[in-house]
Formats: structure tokens, sequence, C-alpha cells
């Protein structure tokens, strides 16, 4: 099965986290939103780690299948939009997107934000 990272699992992959490599290791693919990029991108530049980080993301960025946001991803955000709203449920807009990837692709996700919970349909992996 093809896993997409969150943000928060991107970083502990980046930081060593042994439970979080054990538990993908098995996995046939690796994918990861354009979105978690960006925000992990932005979350770089903020920190005192910067060049250890970046040299991690030029390593370790080919693993990975990264997802790009299309007309079909933004038809399953609306679907998804639209069912959380219905039920009071709203989550943050980054996540609605990284969900209507994992809806689209198939794939589950890799994240520690239980919010994704409450999205119909979608199979949230911790750790």
């Amino acid at each position: 099965m093809a896993l997409i990272l969150d943000t928060n699992a991107l970083s502990s992959f980046a930081d060593g986290d042994s439970a979080l490599r054990r538990m993908i290791a098995h996995a046939q693919d690796l994918a990861l939103p354009v979105v978690v990029l960006g925000e992990y991108l932005f979350g770089i530049k903020q920190s005192r780690f910067r060049v250890r980080y970046e040299a991690w993301l030029d390593t370790h960025l080919p693993l990975f299948l990264v997802l790009a946001v299309t007309a079909g991803t933004a038809q399953h955000y609306s679907d998804i939009r639209s069912e959380l709203k219905s039920t009071g449920q709203p989550i943050p807009t980054n996540d609605l997107w990284i969900a209507a990837l994992s809806r689209e692709h198939g794939c589950a996700v890799v994240s520690r934000d239980r919010h994704f919970d409450a999205v119909r349909g979608l199979q949230l992996i911790t750790w």
C-alpha cells in the first residue's frame, strides 16, 4: 500500500524516528503531497538546523512520489469539505488538501493529527 506522509510524519522521518521508520519500511510507495513539501520547506527556513534539514531533503526527496493538486483533487477537496461542514467537524485547510489527495490516490495518511479521523473513508496510520 502507498502511504502519504503528513508534515509531522515527514519531520519525524527526517529526525530519525525509529518507530516511524519501522512502520513505513514495508510501504510499496511513499508519497508526499506538494502541500506537505511546502509546509516542510517553510519550517526549514525557520529552523536553526536549516542546513542539516536542507541536506536531508535533497538526499531523501527522490524516495517520494510528490503528489500535485489537480482538478480531480479539487473535486475531492470540495466533497470532503462539504461532508465535514455538514457534520460540524472542520479541519485545517492544508489537511483538507492532504485528505483529498489521499482519497484521490487511495492512499493511507501517516500522521499524528487525529482530526483526520473525521474524514470518511480515510485510513489514518499513527505511530
